[in-house]
């Protein structure tokens, strides 16, 4: 899905444009949101009427990045199209589908020419008018980046900023399977527009919030760990958020707590955010052979092979009482493959 074919389909509508929308999905993690802000001031610098949206209540820790207060809250974007006038293309970074996007996004971008930049492997390429996708990138940040020096656009140490914090978050600090020498070439050349990665490093991984720190505590009470540590888990409910007035983006690093388990492999974080909704939303994060696609795809979910997610329409009981199942599903198909005997090994 990412060929000369998919530039050149992108480059031709980006030129036929004047004002472009961009998008991420919900509750934006430094992927998204890096990728989002780096697009917008990419597109401005090359002459577009160019927007990112967002809910601004939910961007956590890369919500210091250069050109967040840009951005228009998704609750005012219908009112800002109305004041401000129609967009004639839509541009959706690390997101496949208005689904997984703020539910204000699809009035406003729906039946607009689309681009959609993306690294999920399971974006099956069917959203969008173009699509440069490559689920073997470490982020939609290298992706962005691709695009941008095939475009021959410029960057500033702003725009190289975003795209470090969408590369260094996707990527585990490049220690994930998928850093590849192109993602440290990309990683290179952001380097050279001035990027403050010790500064970046003690915003994102050295300091925390009370919040965040409260969060924490309340997690690792709730630590289950089951199948000789194979599979480790945790929840927070709604009370537990708004017994800190916590949101999501002060517990985006808590899927590390059952994942740090030693010889864990299959780690899994239950939450619900504190909304009117009967859902529970699950994290996934996976070592060895195990697909977190596998389990996240059984409840409409998607991600990575080694990190996805998913929604359960359902309590947290009943959310942990299925992908309890769908894991023992899982562990058991699993060894029935590795157990069957060949028909004949050769033995007279």
């Amino acid at each position: 899905m990412e060929s000369r074919e998919s530039y050149a389909a992108a480059k031709e509508l980006v030129s036929g444009a004047k004002r472009i929308l961009v998008s991420g999905h919900l509750s934006p993690d430094g992927d998204s949101l890096g990728s989002m802000i780096a697009m917008v001031r990419l597109l401005r610098a090359a002459g577009k009427e160019a927007y990112a949206t967002a809910d601004i209540n939910a961007l956590g820790k890369p919500g210091f990045l250069d050109g967040v207060k840009d951005l228009i809250p998704v609750r005012k974007l219908k009112a800002f199209r109305r004041r401000t006038g129609a967009f004639d293309l839509f541009v959706a970074v690390d997101c496949s589908s208005f689904a997984r996007m703020p539910p204000e996004v699809e009035p406003v971008a729906k039946g607009l020419k689309c681009i959609c930049i993306d690294h999920h492997v399971t974006n099956d390429g069917t959203f969008g008018d173009a699509q440069i996708v490559d689920p073997s990138a470490s982020s939609a940040g290298e992706v962005v980046w691709r695009f941008a020096k095939w475009m021959e656009w410029k960057l500033d140490r702003a725009s190289a900023e975003a795209l470090w914090v969408a590369m260094i978050t996707d990527s585990g600090r490049f220690a994930y399977d998928s850093t590849s020498p192109r993602t440290l070439r990309a990683a290179g050349d952001l380097l050279k527009h001035g990027v403050r990665t010790a500064f970046i490093n003690d915003v994102i991984y050295g300091t925390f919030s009370r919040k965040a720190i409260e969060l924490k505590r309340i997690a690792w009470r709730s630590l289950h760990i089951w199948k000789n540590r194979k599979v480790a888990e945790v929840s927070l409910s709604r009370d537990d958020f708004r017994s800190v007035r916590g949101t999501k983006a002060d517990a985006e690093d808590i899927i590390e707590i059952p994942r740090s388990v030693a010889r864990n492999e299959i780690a899994l974080f239950f939450y619900q955010i504190p909304d009117r909704t009967k859902e529970t939303r699950c994290s996934i994060r996976t070592r060895g052979d195990w697909d977190a696609t596998v389990l996240a795809g059984k409840f409409g979910g998607g991600g990575h092979i080694r990190a996805a997610g998913c929604t359960i329409k359902g309590s947290m009981g009943t959310a942990k009482r299925q992908m309890r199942a769908a894991v023992k599903e899982l562990l058991k198909s699993a060894c029935r493959k590795t157990s069957r005997i060949p028909a004949n090994l050769g033995i007279p």
